[in-house]
């Protein structure tokens, strides 16, 4: 079994964040967005994972190396692919055309999800679903009584199903998916400027493949920061096995509301901390009071209080605001 995970994107609604670390690594209860994602795959998949193919931009040899200890992880071969233009979903899957073969999962890294379902690599294809409030705003899926896929309609303007598409789909055989993408691209099948995913599963589906459905329990979106934050509370609620407070962790005065994610040589002096706070690495903290946060690496905060709100790497931030969204080395005072 093979995941493919388009991540080329430049993340515009996470910015300022985005800037300096491509989305999929923002930190989600002390792991990347796209590990906890890759993590959960795998746990979905009663088949060992065996490559990771990650298609990105020019994000640099950093970034890279990351991707590649990420798969080792999980015990996974990684290899990386480069999507260069923004020319769709599509597009972007055929970017990793040497890998599309065999039994795969394409897995777009903006989002996590939850589900006791498992893959067991039998049916042709499977694709997770979430019943939605808005459906108007997403890709959605018709269904007949055997949960079969009917028709897949994007953004619909009236109420056809409620049944989303979150953005994870399993192929018994990836040469077949690669043969429906290359043919949309050679016959130039352009929908609103890009090359989109849907049009070739509606193509595989009017040729007889048969797509059942799986709809997951919980669907998080970490596609701005207020998504993000909430994400990162979900996570911590959620997470079970994993050590959340570090022992290199230092609590001067201070209380922790769990559940939190501390990291590692982490200090706090004269606060309150939680719920639903992650703080990585190496960041200062003085005189605060901070509940619902993501605060990164490396940073100094004093005299906040501080809820629903993101903090990059680097930053140095004295004040009393209510809500902020800063991105890495910045310095605020007030």
């Amino acid at each position: 079994m093979k995941i493919i995970v388009p991540m080329a994107g430049v993340g515009k609604r996470m910015r300022p964040h985005t800037l300096t670390v491509p989305k999929p690594l923002i930190p989600i209860a002390g792991k990347p967005i796209v590990q906890r994602l890759i993590e959960d795959i795998a746990k979905m998949s009663t088949e060992k994972i065996e490559e990771i193919a990650f298609v990105i931009g020019d994000f640099g040899k950093n970034v890279e190396n990351r991707l590649s200890d990420i798969a080792k992880s999980i015990g996974a071969n990684s290899k990386i692919y480069y999507q260069n233009e923004a020319l769709g979903t599509a597009h972007a899957i055929l970017c990793a055309k040497p890998s599309l073969f065999g039994k795969i999962i394409i897995a777009f890294a903006d989002t996590l999800f939850k589900t006791e379902f498992k893959i067991s690599g039998e049916d042709d294809s499977i694709i997770l679903v979430k019943k939605v409030n808005n459906p108007s705003a997403f890709g959605v899926v018709k269904t007949d009584e055997d949960n079969i896929v009917t028709d897949f309609i994007e953004k619909p303007l009236s109420f056809i199903s409620d049944l989303a598409i979150i953005g994870i789909y399993y192929f018994k055989d990836g040469e077949n998916l690669k043969r429906e993408l290359q043919e949309l691209i050679d016959k130039q099948y352009i929908v609103n400027n890009e090359f989109q995913l849907t049009d070739a599963l509606q193509n595989m589906k009017t040729r007889g493949l048969k797509f059942k459905i799986n709809k997951v329990s919980e669907w998080l979106d970490c596609g701005n920061k207020n998504a993000t934050v909430y994400t990162n509370q979900r996570i911590l609620e959620l997470v079970k096995g994993e050590k959340l407070v570090s022992e290199t962790a230092r609590l001067i005065n201070s209380i922790i509301i769990e559940p939190c994610y501390i990291g590692d040589n982490v200090n706090i002096e004269n606060s309150i901390i939680g719920p639903h706070v992650s703080i990585e690495d190496n960041t200062i903290i003085k005189n605060s009071l901070i509940k619902n946060c993501i605060i990164q690496q490396n940073s100094v905060i004093e005299t906040l209080n501080i809820e629903n709100s993101m903090i990059g790497n680097f930053v140095d931030i004295k004040g009393d605001t209510v809500e902020v969204s800063i991105g890495d080395y910045t310095t605020m005072s007030k």
